[in-house]
């Protein structure tokens, strides 16, 4: 492209160059040839003056020399009566032309050997015509012409030579960004995927540029959200899992109960194996969409009424309060069922037979609190907890549990917090925000928020004194 792009213009500013000198190289030359036949004339017109008064010969030879044209100026006088011809010079003139410009009366030139030779008639004071012949040797009309066309010629080079530079750095500015284009777009089908070309040069380029790094930039989240969503997903199969568990807890000892729980264990095993590989994904923001939502009392009611069973087998004493009433919430049924599945998997899974765990919901005028508290043993590290992939630091944890709850409550604006609960132990608050504000990042820790409803404080405040 960018030899193409020198090409065109080389030919372009010849053909420029060339329908501009020749014309102008054809000027030149006529306006040296009028220059030297008009010194011409103001030779011969010197000469006339004289001739008009005398026709000696002694006094013309003075005159002419005077003049300065040497040999190169001629006077023809006719004879007259007893007056003889009168020849002055050198004559280069045919007898022919120069009776012509008698008879005529205008003045004229004629080629001759060497040049030519300017014609010009003169009235004398007897009625005759005397001609005056001027010499103009083409060594004077071609003076400076090679001069000339030598800067022409320079000048139509230089045209060409500055033209193709423009054009070739030209080239280069709009070659190389799409060079980088495709190096980048093939970096990229290779699975490179931290490619990304610079923005810049021409208009077209540049916009090309921003679009091919959005493009990569949307190629990596999507990558990075099936990634998370495999592991969410994964996560998802710890409930039935420790379901399964419990259960195959219960079968007592024999060759068919071993088998079952080794079985669970492993599958629980591979069930880690794959959100660990996938853990390393970004975490996605999940924004509400008009009309989206769900009643988080009944989504409450129906995952209690699941883990309630598996509660009863363990001997765990449950509490459940705030879901009397609808509260609705900006948030999908299938995430909110998601989050609490997870927290309460916690629950049954850190924390041994026979705690007690209790979960709330709180209404507020613009936000809504969802309390999980047990009286287990508590977290150690908090932050630990919350970050991605780190877990509780026990066996069988992946840490993204609380990670679907922190996302879930970013998602709406609100955030998560990790306690210590009026039972003894962990409690969690997920705020919920219900204004409908633009999702916050708050790290992988939740952040006490500066302002809240009193309403809201007063019923979060008493929920931690609950029995």
């Amino acid at each position: 492209m960018r030899w193409a792009l020198v090409k065109v213009s080389l030919a372009v500013t010849t053909m420029v160059v060339l329908a501009f000198a020749v014309p102008l190289g054809l000027v030149i030359r006529e306006m040296a040839r009028d220059r030297a036949f008009s010194n011409a004339e103001r030779q011969a017109a010197a000469v006339a003056p004289a001739l008009s008064i005398t026709t000696d010969r002694d006094q013309l030879e003075r005159v002419v020399a005077s003049a300065g044209s040497g040999s190169g100026m001629a006077v023809h006088i006719p004879a007259s009566g007893k007056t003889a011809a009168v020849d002055l010079g050198r004559r280069r003139a045919a007898d022919g032309d120069i009776a012509t410009v008698r008879r005529l009366g205008r003045a004229s030139t004629t080629e001759v050997p060497g040049g030519s030779t300017l014609l010009q008639p003169v009235a004398l004071s007897t009625g005759e015509i005397a001609v005056v012949e001027v010499y103009v040797p083409d060594s004077e009309v071609t003076n400076g012409l090679a001069t000339a066309w030598a800067v022409l010629a320079g000048v139509g080079i230089a045209l060409i030579v500055g033209s193709v530079a423009v054009a070739d750095r030209l080239g280069v500015r709009m070659v190389r960004p799409a060079q980088r284009l495709v190096e980048g777009a093939h970096e990229l089908g290779e699975g490179k995927l931290g490619a990304r070309v610079p923005e810049e040069g021409p208009t077209e380029l540049r916009l090309a540029a921003v679009a091919f790094n959005a493009m990569a930039d949307q190629v990596v989240q999507l990558l990075a959200n099936e990634r998370e969503l495999a592991a969410d997903l994964s996560h998802r199969l710890r409930t039935p899992l420790t379901v399964l568990r419990l259960n195959a807890a219960s079968l007592g000892d024999g060759p068919a109960a071993e088998q079952t729980r080794a079985a669970v264990a492993q599958l629980e095993g591979e069930v880690d194996t794959i959100i660990r590989t996938a853990r390393e994904a970004k975490p996605q923001t999940v924004a509400a969409g008009p009309g989206a939502g769900c009643d988080a009392a009944e989504v409450v009611r129906e995952r209690m009424a699941f883990w309630s069973a598996l509660a009863e087998d363990e001997g765990r004493k449950v509490r459940v309060a705030g879901v009397d009433r609808p509260v609705r919430i900006p948030v999908a049924r299938a995430d909110l069922a998601a989050a609490l599945d997870a927290l309460l998997g916690n629950v049954f899974r850190h924390t041994p037979e026979g705690t007690a765990f209790a979960v709330d919901v709180h209404n507020g005028e613009d936000a809504v609190i969802v309390l999980v508290s047990d009286a287990g043993p508590g977290i150690a590290d908090p932050e630990a907890a919350m970050a991605r992939g780190h877990g509780s630091g026990s066996a069988g944890s992946t840490g993204l549990g609380l990670d679907i709850v922190r996302r879930l409550a970013e998602s709406t604006g609100g955030d998560v917090r990790i306690g210590s609960s009026v039972l003894g132990g962990t409690e969690v608050r997920l705020w919920i925000q219900l204004d409908g504000r633009a999702p916050v990042r708050r790290g992988h820790r939740g952040v006490v928020r500066r302002r809240r409803p009193g309403r809201l404080v007063s019923t979060f405040n008493r929920s931690r004194s609950l029995p």
